[in-house]
């Protein structure tokens, strides 16, 4: 377990970099302290020690020590927990990678526990350095962190958005130029957008939640104004996330409509040809037959003009054809 963070606020204003977790614990629940304290893998039993010292229930510490929690917001008595996913979008594979990030919400303590994040080990006591020179949000608590956390982490979503929009453009570019492979390359960037879409849709509900308990929760009006401008940003992320899967699944229609057109041009082509080999063989399977009595084998002129016939009818049969598009 690595500890990324451990900081005391004294009167929720002073920050104090505590040398040791026990140190951070002796010093919650004393006058206006809070705490705030960020881990980075801990192991199954390094969590439960800081749950112990915390009053963490035991379900939601089961939930951070197994991982791979879909995005959601929880009220164990007075702590919240909450999962978050943060995104990187990585443009050579075209793949979104996320992470995860468990946050404790206490009267006195804010704890974050980052099994995984793709933005690096320091991602998340960057995104509470949002805090600094910010003494009317860090006079509101915990609560104040939690929104600097997902502050940071809606915020990382925009040059995924940018990422994905960019590949897509090119996508429709390549639909019409006949580049090979754009099927998987469409059903694949397809299934980011639906996993992005996973991602991101459940901060709405949770965001909202958060803004109907706060009252019931004494959240200051500076920060349910905060809240309410990173719910707004969720929603206009979600919003193209809805168009860019709509996007996607517009071009593999369009992508199958070219791909079945193309097979009947080629069809059309195939049977023309097919065509036109067809009277040159006619005429010679004709005379081909070997039988004594066929009153053409006597002419001078009959092979010269059954090669003639075969030239005319295919020539007749191409043109035909080329006309109509065929070719």
């Amino acid at each position: 377990m690595t500890v990324e963070l451990n900081t005391v606020y004294v009167d929720r204003i002073a920050p104090i970099a505590c040398p040791s977790l026990d140190d951070t614990f002796r010093m919650i629940g004393e006058q206006g302290a809070s705490a705030c304290i960020v881990l980075h893998r801990p192991d199954a039993e390094e969590l439960g020690d800081v749950a112990v010292a915390l009053g963490l229930h035991e379900l939601a510490v089961e939930d951070a020590a197994e991982g791979h929690q879909r995005p959601k917001l929880e009220r164990y008595g007075s702590t919240l927990f909450t999962v978050l996913k943060p995104a990187v979008y990585q443009d050579g594979p075209e793949q979104v990678e996320f992470g995860e990030v468990h946050a404790f919400v206490g009267q006195d303590f804010f704890l974050a526990v980052v099994p995984a994040d793709p933005r690096g080990p320091q991602a998340v006591p960057r995104a509470l350095q949002r805090l600094s020179g910010k003494p009317a949000l860090v006079t509101a608590g915990p609560q104040a962190q939690l929104w600097a956390l997902m502050d940071s982490i809606v915020d990382g979503y925009a040059p995924v958005i940018d990422g994905l929009e960019e590949d897509i453009n090119q996508i429709e570019d390549q639909l019409f130029s006949g580049v090979a492979g754009v099927s998987r390359r469409i059903y694949e960037l397809f299934g980011e957008v639906v996993d992005f879409q996973r991602a991101a849709r459940p901060l709405i509900g949770i965001i909202e939640n958060l803004r109907r308990g706060a009252e019931k929760y004494h959240l200051p009006v500076e920060l349910q104004r905060r809240f309410r401008d990173v719910l707004d940003h969720v929603i206009r992320t979600v919003e193209r996330l809805d168009t860019f899967r709509q996007l996607l699944q517009n071009a593999l229609t369009v992508d199958s409509t070219l791909a079945a057109q193309k097979q009947n041009d080629d069809t059309k082509r195939i049977s023309g040809w097919a065509a036109i080999l067809f009277a040159p063989t006619l005429i010679a399977a004709i005379y081909g037959m070997n039988f004594t009595h066929m009153p053409e084998l006597s002419w001078t002129w009959g092979y010269p003009l059954s090669i003639v016939a075969m030239i005319a009818f295919a020539a007749i049969l191409f043109v035909v054809f080329k006309v109509k598009r065929w070719f």
